[in-house]
C-alpha cells in the first residue's frame, strides 16, 4: 500500500531505531546512511501524540529517501504507546476468549480493534505495525502468551484475517508473526535460543497453518522466528532458506515482505556477528533486517549492508507505506472501536517484540 499507488523510493534493507523523543545527530546520521530503509518505534519515543507526530516528521526529514515507520502495537503487553492519542487495547487472547463465547461479535470486534489500532497509528504517520500475531496459544510460552488469539489454527485465521482487513481498511498493511511458529516451545527467544523439537509435519498442519491462510487472505509482510525446527533445519527460521525460500515463498507462494526480527535478540547469536547476521538472514531470504536498541550493532550492519541492494525486495518494502483511505472514519466507529476496546480490560503492561 503507498501513499498514492506509486512505489516509493526506499533505497535500503536495514530497520534501525532511534535514540529518544528527538533526534540526535548520531540518529540522523544512520537515517542518511544509504543501507537505511525504515526506522522502528518504541516506548523510549513517546512521551505525547503532539511530540510523536513531531519526531517521526523529523525522521521523514533526515532521510534524502522515503523510509518506513514501524512499531510493535499488538494490544495487551506489546503496546508501545499509550496514554494521549492512543486506547490502550486488549491482548488478542481476549478476542480468543470472546469467540468462545460469541464467534460472530468476537470476529466484528477483531476487525474494529484491527481499525482502530491502525487508524490512531496512520494519524501519526507511522506507516505499519508488526501485527497481527498468528503463532498457536498453546499455554506453551509466557512470551506469546495472550499474544496469540487463540490455540486452534482455524480460528486465529478466521479471527487474524478480520484484525487485518480493520488495518487495510485503515491504510495499513499486516505483518503475520512469527513464522513458522513460536507457541510451542517455552524459551523466549530474546534471551535464549529456542529449539522445537516436533516433526515437520505437525508443525506444517498446525502452526503453519494460519499464516497459510492469511496469506490466501492478502497478507503483505511476515516475520520468522528466532527458533530451530531440527526436523526441518540447523539454522533458525529467520536464517534459513529452507523455511524462507522452500516453504515460505515456493509452497506456500507468498510474494509479500519478510522481516527478520531483530538481529540483536540473543538467539539471533547462532548466526555469528551483527554483520553476519544481516548476511545471513539476507541470504535466506529476508527482505529487510531489523537491528533494535543497540547503536553499535547497528553502525556494523549499516556498513555491512552498504552495497546489498535488492531490487525486488525495494519494491516489496515500497508496497508497505502507509496509505490514505476514503474508509470509514466517523466519531461514531471510533467511539464504538473504543468503548469495545474499554471493555475489554486489558490491564497489562510491558515490552515485548
Amino acid at each position: 500500500m503507498s501513499h498514492d499507488n506509486t512505489p516509493l523510493a526506499i533505497r535500503g534493507q536495514v530497520m534501525l531505531d532511534v535514540l529518544g523523543t528527538e533526534l540526535t545527530d548520531e540518529d540522523r546520521a544512520r537515517l542518511a546512511h544509504p543501507a537505511t530503509g525504515g526506522v522502528i518505534l518504541f516506548s523510549r519515543n513517546y512521551n505525547s501524540r503532539e511530540q510523536l507526530a513531531a519526531l517521526v516528521a523529523a525522521i521523514r526529514e533526515a532521510s534524502p529517501d522515503p523510509l518506513l515507520i514501524s512499531v510493535d502495537h499488538e494490544g495487551g503487553r506489546v503496546q508501545r504507546f499509550r496514554g494521549e492519542g492512543f486506547t490502550q487495547l486488549p491482548p488478542m487472547g481476549w478476542l480468543g476468549k470472546r469467540y468462545d463465547e460469541s464467534p460472530e461479535e468476537a470476529l466484528d470486534e477483531s476487525e474494529l480493534l484491527g481499525w482502530l489500532m491502525a487508524t490512531e497509528l496512520r494519524e501519526v504517520d507511522i506507516d505499519f505495525s508488526y501485527a497481527p500475531v498468528l503463532d498457536l496459544g498453546l499455554g506453551v510460552c509466557d512470551v506469546i502468551g495472550d499474544r496469540a488469539f487463540h490455540r486452534d489454527p482455524d480460528v486465529i485465521a478466521r479471527l487474524a484475517r478480520r484484525f487485518m482487513r480493520g488495518m487495510h481498511d485503515a491504510g495499513m498493511s499486516a505483518v503475520g508473526k512469527h513464522f513458522p511458529g513460536h507457541g510451542a516451545v517455552v524459551e523466549d527467544s530474546h534471551l535464549a535460543l529456542p529449539i522445537d523439537q516436533r516433526e515437520l509435519e505437525v508443525i506444517l498442519d498446525q502452526d503453519v497453518s494460519p499464516f497459510r491462510q492469511l496469506i490466501a487472505y492478502g497478507l503483505d509482510g511476515i516475520m520468522p522466528a528466532h527458533v530451530i525446527y531440527p526436523a526441518a533445519d540447523q539454522n533458525a527460521a529467520g536464517f534459513s532458506a529452507f523455511w524462507l525460500r522452500e516453504i515460505l515463498r515456493d509452497r506456500l507462494g507468498f510474494e509479500g515482505m519478510i522481516f527478520s526480527d531483530d538481529l540483536t535478540m540473543v538467539a539471533a547469536e547462532s548466526a555469528g556477528s551483527y554483520s553476519n547476521r544481516a548476511t545471513a538472514a539476507i541470504e535466506a531470504g529476508c527482505d529487510m533486517v531489523l537491528v533494535c536498541n543497540n547503536p553499535v550493532a547497528a553502525d556494523e550492519v549499516l556498513e555491512a549492508m552498504r552495497d546489498v541492494v535488492s531490487n525486488e525486495s525495494l519494491l516489496r518494502l515500497a508496497s508497505m507505506a502507509g496509505s490514505e483511505t476514503a474508509g470509514s472514519n466517523s466519531d461514531e466507529i471510533m467511539a464504538h472501536a473504543r468503548q469495545v476496546a474499554a471493555a475489554a480490560c486489558p490491564g497489562e503492561s510491558g515490552e515485548t517484540v
